[in-house]
């Protein structure tokens, strides 16, 4: 009895976080230019608007490859914190870890503002090539956290091992502990790629209208009227964060990476 409960209350909480995005995927697929749910006719056109259109696809593009350059370059800064935390057993090296957390704790509109202040002093404001910075700073957070779990998992007698026998500490790095903490790069990587790709209050401030990206493109388009468009574009968005988060359960360590420190044998 008890477990049909659970399970009843766990397919109810279910449905309930799932009813928006049923509403928006049946909104997405009007056969005329509406927002009606159900539907009043079905057509795929509204997606395929978003590869034709020009403006459209130019934001999708200019998305992916902010999200992409954002996530490598928020990977890159995160991995040498991460080693050198991790290293050094240092008390006073966790003010580096507390350096890295800082921008994704403060509230979204706080941090925007800052980056907004800090380009326009350097005369760098509107430029697009600071929405990847940008980015790239406030989601350093999500490899560091990946990155120190999987260094956190290397066994140091592998180490031990490999400076005993005469490697340095770029060896051991190259040969030893980068093939371990693999896995969490690419998490941490997928990670912020995720939430670059869905990110809108940073790069509305810190461009502007000089980059287009999709979320920016949905509100821009939200002066003209509603459109199946802005519909599709969002469940092009859960798809994609669904395939990107069902890889990592596939191919990586999600009980730990999600903070399950012990596992079962």
């Amino acid at each position: 009895m008890l477990r049909w409960l659970n399970s009843l209350m766990a397919g109810l909480i279910g449905l309930v976080l799932a009813a928006p995005i049923l509403v928006v995927a049946g909104v997405s697929l009007n056969a005329k230019r509406s927002l009606d749910f159900p539907p009043r006719g079905l057509s795929l056109a509204w997606y395929a608007e978003i590869f034709t259109d020009p403006g459209w696809r130019g934001a999708l593009i200019a998305s992916l490859v902010v999200a992409a350059l954002s996530a490598a370059l928020a990977v890159a800064i995160a991995f040498p914190l991460a080693w050198f935390i991790w290293r050094w057993r240092a008390p006073w090296a966790r003010a580096f870890e507390m350096l890295g957390m800082t921008p994704f704790i403060l509230p979204p509109v706080i941090t925007a503002l800052g980056f907004l202040s800090f380009w326009s002093t350097f005369g760098q404001y509107g430029e697009p090539w600071t929405v990847v910075v940008s980015h790239a700073i406030f989601f350093v957070t999500l490899p560091l956290v990946t990155l120190s779990l999987g260094f956190g998992a290397v066994d140091r007698s592998y180490v031990e091992a490999a400076s005993t026998m005469g490697a340095d500490d770029h060896t051991v790095l190259r040969t030893v502990v980068m093939p371990l903490v693999r896995p969490y790069m690419i998490s941490g990587f997928a990670f912020a790629f995720v939430l670059s790709l869905n990110e809108y209050i940073v790069a509305y401030m810190v461009a502007g209208f000089t980059l287009e990206t999709l979320p920016i493109k949905i509100f821009n388009a939200l002066r003209y009227g509603y459109t199946p468009t802005m519909a599709a574009v969002t469940v092009l968005f859960v798809l994609l964060t669904a395939a990107v988060f069902g890889l990592i359960a596939r191919f990586g360590d999600l009980p730990r990476l999600l903070g399950a420190w012990i596992r079962a044998d």
